[in-house]
């Protein structure tokens, strides 16, 4: 007997045969619709705005600081508010994008993450940015997770593959070019009000946007399951959102140097408990549940690729925090020129992350195994290579960057491939939502550690030093990826 997924989307037990016909009966199915492609450009433009205003506001926070003469522990909640509250609702938006359309969820979130950038821009203090930056991560975190679910619904095969392609080349160019975006606005507009121009341009980016969702991207046949059961998971979503909150908030006060309120840390476990607890329950009683915990025992791909993606984004994301704080106030380095040093990163990956799409329907995790050493070479260069005078960084950390954005591109897109291959399309807004989730943790929990590192260092040594320190720590987070990966190949997956 082999562990599948029954029609009403919970995991059950089949023979190697009756799976087999069920793959084919779904294979048969399925019409490709031909506007597949042009749906996905959209929804990719949409998850780059989202993904970008992670990083964009970084470069950002000394002019928002000095513009509303306020304190640095609330111009942290600037950026730190915003992916808290995105964190918070990945799982929740995808699993209305799961039952009650992704057309429909994408309209709700796309309006309120257009409203929320503007007021962002427009806002007259810094109490209102933040307000206003929760919002706008609420928005994202509604948005972000139709994209893996429309790609689960429109794409199969090698095409899900080359879609996931794109998808990993969106993550890593938003991550990557962030910081350069918004150090180039603030150059061209003035670093007085030049930061309001990164949330302004959100608005006629979104307003075009929405006209095309509202005109191509196709409602889920989950509407009818809705219909027959309109009910949400609100207890289940409250408590992830807690859980989530109980993990990310201590790591956001931790990088913002506002302390770590250790009893929330504390109260991860049994939140987690009590939700997975409560899922298992709804499930029993034949309710939609918010997201189906068997698939982590039920799909073991589902649970190896959400580690191998949390345990990435640790080591990964905290790179760029770390390289932007150090050659701006270490190396005395502009913002743009500080972004432009970090820029071969995302030339790097703009060039794998396609072509890892692609090949992994034909040589599967091996891919990951590949790109993740290849990105292991090039951290320890860049490690290697930090400490050397800045004006030799220009041509010898650029490269190093290059290289280790090559590996980069070559992780995300097979890893969403490879752990939602045997979610089925109705739950794929849900399983998408979690693995980004949890992304966002490991996004947070890099950023705190590699401060950590960089700051604890710095006090006793001197930037270069404690740049190459933090990159160390990186290498070690990645190192454990690695073996994550390892371990998942060996297993099949």
């Amino acid at each position: 007997m082999v562990r599948g997924v029954a029609p009403d989307g919970r995991l059950a037990s089949m023979t190697r045969s009756e799976e087999t016909d069920a793959a084919s009966a779904e294979a048969s199915a399925y019409e490709p619709d031909p506007r597949r492609w042009r749906v996905l450009a959209v929804s990719l433009v949409v998850g780059f705005m989202s993904l970008l205003d992670v990083t964009i506001v970084n470069v950002a926070v000394p002019s928002i600081r000095s513009s509303l003469d306020t304190s640095a522990a609330t111009i942290q909640w600037v950026v730190s508010g915003y992916a808290l509250a995105f964190g918070m609702t990945l799982v929740a938006g995808g699993r209305l994008g799961d039952a009650h359309g992704r057309r429909r969820l994408m309209t709700i979130g796309l309006v309120g993450f257009v409203v929320s950038s503007a007021a962002v821009g427009l806002a007259p203090n810094a109490a209102a940015i933040v307000l206003a930056r929760l919002v706008q991560g609420a928005s994202a975190g509604l948005l972000t997770p139709q994209n893996s679910g429309l790609i689960q619904q429109l794409f199969r095969g090698e095409e899900r593959g080359r879609a996931f392609g794109m998808f990993g080349f969106t993550v890593a160019v938003a991550s990557a070019t962030g910081p350069l975006i918004g150090g180039a606005l603030i150059g061209l507009l003035g670093e007085e009000d030049g930061w309001r121009s990164l949330f302004l341009v959100n608005v006629p980016i979104g307003l075009v946007a929405l006209v095309l969702i509202r005109r191509m991207v196709p409602d889920n046949d989950a509407g009818a399951e809705a219909e027959k059961d309109p009910r949400v998971d609100l207890v289940g979503a409250v408590l992830l959102g807690l859980a989530v909150l109980a993990v990310l908030f201590p790591l956001i006060s931790l990088e913002g140097g506002a302390g770590l309120p250790l009893v929330l840390l504390a109260a991860f476990p049994p939140l987690a408990w009590a939700f997975a607890r409560w899922e298992r329950r709804t499930v029993r009683l034949d309710r939609p549940p918010l997201l189906d915990v068997s698939l982590l025992s039920g799909l073991p791909g589902y649970a190896n690729g959400l580690l191998v993606g949390t345990l990435y984004f640790t080591g990964f994301t905290g790179i760029f925090l770390v390289l932007s704080v150090h050659l701006q106030e270490g190396e005395e380095f502009a913002p743009l020129h500080a972004a432009l040093l970090m820029t071969p990163f995302a030339v790097g990956a703009a060039t794998t992350s396609p072509l890892a799409g692609r090949l992994v329907g034909r040589i599967g995790r091996r891919v990951t195994l590949l790109a993740l050493s290849v990105m292991m070479t090039g951290t320890a260069l860049a490690a290697w290579l930090v400490t050397q005078p800045s004006d030799r960084l220009w041509w010898t950390l650029a490269p190093a960057m290059f290289l280790a954005g090559v590996g980069g591109g070559g992780v995300i897109s097979p890893n969403f491939t490879l752990t939602l291959a045997d979610v089925p399309p109705r739950m794929g807004g849900a399983a998408g939502g979690a693995l980004q989730t949890g992304q966002r943790i490991g996004s947070a929990l890099g950023a705190a550690l590699l401060m950590t590192v960089y700051q604890a260092v710095d006090a006793v040594a001197s930037a270069p030093v404690a740049a190459r320190s933090a990159l160390v720590a990186a290498l070690a987070v990645l190192s454990v990826a690695l073996a994550a990966a390892v371990r998942s190949w060996r297993l099949g997956d």
